[in-house]
């Protein structure tokens, strides 16, 4: 009996950068960045390295893209110019708020895409002059201005925000990829629980205030902790204001 083999989807438009972005995005969320290779890109996109090299040039460029991309949709920030940080935009209400939101923009993104947390924290230490750094720092720094912190204190304010930003939402990403390794039969209740009760047993003399929080760190919620951490940093911004 013959067979046949599935061909890939004929694509309906020219391939574009973009297009290629977002297949990237795709294989990261399902692969992880081992899984980002240019076969399975071809593979994906029904086409040729050839016209994939013609719009990004290697893997850490297209790395680099896919992570752009997605910290803009986080953001919901156009890669356009940046304006005043006196002038704040994307967000309405109080700058506290719209702190809060570029905030928990990021951290469901990075709760979103596993592979976002060690991206940033790469591009923020080897390519502070890429466009991620810079979106980043922006998306704050409006927000720093309009609540008044003197210019002398912006980069300080700010730089205070995204690294208590990206730090817990990392290291809520690194939670979760790890209780996911455990399996899903495995769930957050009883990981924490298990936390809970190795911390509840330890020696009361060496260790008091650890076994005071155990049940607080049992009963948690990563997302209200992370915006209450957001809270802690503003309120000693506008204190230094005060």
């Amino acid at each position: 009996m013959a067979t046949s083999t599935r061909r890939p989807e004929r694509r309906e438009q020219p391939l574009s950068r973009e297009r290629i972005v977002e297949a990237a995005v795709e294989l990261l969320d399902t692969a992880g960045e081992g899984g980002l290779t240019f076969r399975a890109l071809t593979e994906r996109l029904a086409t040729g390295p050839g016209a994939i090299y013609w719009h990004v040039a290697n893997k850490g460029e297209l790395l680099g893209a896919a992570t752009d991309a997605v910290v803009a949709a986080a953001l919901a920030l156009e890669p356009a110019a940046p304006t005043a940080p006196t002038a704040p935009t994307g967000h309405a209400g109080s700058p506290q708020e719209g702190i809060r939101a570029v905030a928990l923009g990021l951290f469901e993104a990075i709760d979103a895409h596993p592979w976002l947390a060690t991206q940033l924290s790469g591009q923020l230490s080897r390519s502070p002059s890429g466009p991620v750094a810079p979106r980043i720092f922006e998306s704050f720094g409006r927000q720093v201005g309009a609540l008044g912190v003197p210019e002398r204190d912006w980069f300080t304010a700010t730089s205070v925000l995204v690294h208590y930003v990206l730090g817990a939402a990392g290291q809520n990403a690194a939670n979760a990829a790890s209780a996911r390794a455990l399996g899903p039969e495995v769930d957050r209740a009883e990981i924490l629980g298990t936390v809970a009760r190795a911390w509840g047993d330890l020696d009361p003399d060496d260790y008091p205030f650890t076994r005071a929080v155990a049940d607080q760190l049992r009963e948690h919620d990563d997302r209200e902790q992370f915006l209450a951490g957001v809270d802690l940093v503003l309120t000693g911004i506008t204190a230094r204001l005060r």
